[in-house]
């Protein structure tokens, strides 16, 4: 069992840090987990299972506005006490923002044996925060834990869960432009591969996570969020109907970086995408065109401008 310590967000690719988290969880009415026995008044779990860069931080930041929620001011694997894999380590050398794209590190991720869920959840408990103290709800999200529905279904009472995906093109360009700009990556080929493999794989367990707890979960895409803000918000509460205040429509503070309305940002980002890489990305993505398609993307051609084809993309 490996334990991870005091995490800064930073210290992550795409993670901003721990002052700019801290300005965009403020609240002057905040309550905190500690000291108080939540396992009486936390009634629901909901999870973010979410891929990177699909919007999850601007929901994550919403969610903390709601009277119902416990949240935390990080991804959950970022608390201090959280007991699980660490990047980087072990059998997790080596990985930085394409976690998903090898099956060794897959397999790492979600080894049972590798998490002690009990003891995570006293520590996210005694981290939580909320504008009410008799909130009934805790939230947190994280990439990673697309691997292990299976196991916070298993150890958290009345789970509930939010699947989010976003327009793989767009979530490669995020993560690439992520690594080159920290100087983890070099901006090339493999690069590009590495991230369509790592975006496929996410893709092949969220289909398998939605499809498995549709009674208990709701699936979300970026683009539908952006697009229909309030019919999101309404699907989230029929799935929670303790979040009757949740509002999307909102100017929030993310990451440090934006402080603005929810923004489709896609044809911005896959107009960035030369031809080369996109083909790179369709070398990876044309064996699982189905597998795009069943979340409503379709694959852009290899000679194609990103911005002219952007809205191709999200048919």
């Amino acid at each position: 069992m490996r334990y991870s310590g005091v995490r800064d967000p930073a210290a992550e690719p795409g993670k901003a840090s721990l002052a700019e988290w801290r300005e965009g969880f403020a609240h002057r009415d905040r309550f905190l987990g500690a000291g108080r026995e939540l396992d009486r008044c936390i009634t629901t779990h909901l999870f973010g299972i979410v891929l990177s860069h699909s919007g999850s931080t601007f929901l994550q930041m919403a969610l903390a506005k709601c009277r119902a929620t416990w949240n935390l001011r990080s991804e959950g694997q970022f608390a201090l006490g959280y007991c699980g894999p660490v990047a980087g380590r072990g059998r997790l050398a080596g990985v930085r923002g394409v976690w998903a794209s090898r099956q060794c590190w897959r397999d790492a991720l979600a080894d049972p044996a590798a998490y002690d869920w009990p003891r995570t959840r006293r520590a996210w408990y005694f981290q939580a925060f909320a504008r009410d103290p008799g909130a009934s709800v805790f939230f947190t999200k994280s990439p990673r834990h697309l691997l292990v529905v299976q196991q916070l279904a298993r150890h958290f009472p009345n789970p509930k869960f939010l699947f989010m995906v976003r327009n793989p093109y767009a979530v490669c360009e995020g993560i690439c432009r992520g690594l080159v700009r920290r100087g983890l990556a070099r901006a090339d080929g493999a690069l590009d591969e590495a991230a369509a493999r790592h975006v496929v794989a996410c893709f092949r367990y969220q289909r398998r996570n939605a499809g498995a707890y549709r009674d208990h979960g709701l699936l979300i895409r970026y683009e539908s969020m952006c697009a229909e803000p309030e019919k999101v918000a309404s699907q989230i509460q029929a799935l929670v109907p303790e979040l009757d205040d949740l509002d999307l429509r909102r100017r929030l503070p993310v990451k440090g970086r934006y402080h603005e309305m929810l923004t489709d940002m896609n044809t911005r980002q896959i107009a960035r995408l030369e031809p080369a890489r996109i083909a790179a990305f369709n070398r990876v993505f044309r064996p699982h065109r189905q597998l795009l398609a069943h979340f409503g993307y379709a694959l852009l051609d290899d000679d194609s401008h990103g911005g002219i084809a952007a809205a191709a993309s999200d048919a």
